[in-house]
């Protein structure tokens, strides 16, 4: 299937392993695709209001961050009164310090595409076909993870607004 990939699409999965190393993930899925899509190629997306450093912010914070949102608990107030109580940043993550020699080596934990970033993928070929595209672009990863409904991603997406039929039809209309 990646052969199908054209270049600009293949750096947006490249990008994808990159944005979720840096943000500590183990597995990349369709949220750190829609970044790489953002930081690569994302003028459509920027147009409908979605803008890299919010919603990286918004992959950062997590699920928890919904969760505690549907029982009455707003995250930002906690953080803000965290941050009044004992400092600026009191909240971002410490890396350990580096240690070492052979026997303290750190290990790094491979980054490996997750199940809904798969999905996700596999439906960026289905779209190309619909399509009659005989590749697959950025427009059509994009299009499959908003297909692939269930995840972060697509969730985080349509929060602001964007949905498969919304984007499809912008496609349509700059085709």
């Amino acid at each position: 299937m990646f052969e199908r990939f054209t270049k600009a699409a293949r750096t947006v999965v490249q990008v994808a392993k990159t944005e979720a190393e840096e943000l500590g993930h183990t597995q990349f899925g369709t949220e750190h695709l829609i970044l790489a899509i953002l930081r690569t190629d994302g003028a459509l997306l920027e147009r409908a209001g979605v803008r890299y450093d919010e919603y990286r912010a918004a992959v950062a914070a997590g699920d928890d961050a919904a969760a505690l949102r549907s029982i009455g608990i707003d995250i930002d107030a906690v953080r803000a009164s965290v941050e009044q109580t004992f400092g600026p940043g009191a909240l971002e993550r410490a890396e350990p310090a580096e240690r070492g020699g052979f026997l303290f080596r750190r290990s790094k934990l491979p980054t490996r595409l997750n199940n809904g970033g798969k999905k996700a993928l596999e439906l960026s070929l289905r779209v190309a076909i619909m399509l009659h595209d005989k590749y697959i672009g950025t427009q059509h990863l994009l299009l499959g993870v908003l297909k692939e409904e269930r995840s972060t991603g697509p969730r985080l997406l349509r929060e602001r607004g964007v949905t498969y039929d919304s984007v499809l039809a912008e496609l349509k209309k700059a085709a």
